[in-house]
């Protein structure tokens, strides 16, 4: 089995969306392992008292067991900018710590600051986030992600964003993007306009 990761944000005080992480790292598991006993996050949390009133990002490296768990003052980047790529063929349905499928698409964003993947006519992910896009009032994210962030999920399941499929053509309908993930809100994130993301 493949290393996994979880990458889970502790800001104000707590760690967040907690069982979200659960679900995906137990259902990692049980893929690739078959049904085995849970693990359960919470207990295995500490902040270092020296991070504890800083936003921080955690990751947790995992095959059947919980490998290592690390803590870095989180610091977000800025992303402006988006190039589109295409490969019917990337598969990054778990988060695998090895990613180098994405790194080699990475490598073709130009001179802008990060990728958009378009996978069978879909647009999909970034290399590192979800994304979403404006229209009329109302977020939308991609129905089909490379990868279903916690985030993401946490977002449509009280209905603040909705999926759709969403072809490279159908961009010019929508207003701008955002990029979400566990450490990037859709109120932090930066406004992308769509005439950023380039063909």
């Amino acid at each position: 089995m493949l290393q996994l990761i979880e990458t889970i944000c502790f800001e104000n005080g707590i760690f967040q969306r907690i069982p979200l992480h659960e679900e995906r790292l137990n259902r990692s598991r049980n893929h690739f392992l078959g049904k085995v006993e849970p693990i359960f996050l919470a207990p295995l949390l500490k902040i270092p008292e020296s991070l504890n009133t800083n936003k921080v990002r955690c990751r947790i490296t995992f095959t059947k067991e919980i490998e290592s768990i690390e803590y870095e003052l989180y610091n977000k980047r800025a992303i402006t900018s988006l190039q589109l790529v295409f490969d019917d063929a990337i598969d990054y349905s778990y988060k695998y710590k090895q990613r180098d499928s994405l790194n080699a698409l990475l490598s073709l964003r130009g001179n802008a600051d990060e990728i958009l993947v378009v996978k069978s006519g879909l647009i999909t992910d970034t290399s590192f986030t979800n994304v979403v896009f404006l229209k009329e009032g109302v977020w939308y994210t991609p129905a089909t992600p490379l990868l279903p962030g916690t985030r993401r999920e946490h977002y449509l399941r009280i209905n603040q964003i909705f999926p759709a499929d969403i072809q490279p053509d159908d961009l010019y309908k929508y207003e701008e993007a955002r990029l979400i993930n566990a450490m990037l809100s859709l109120e932090d994130s930066a406004t992308i306009p769509i005439a950023n993301l380039i063909f």
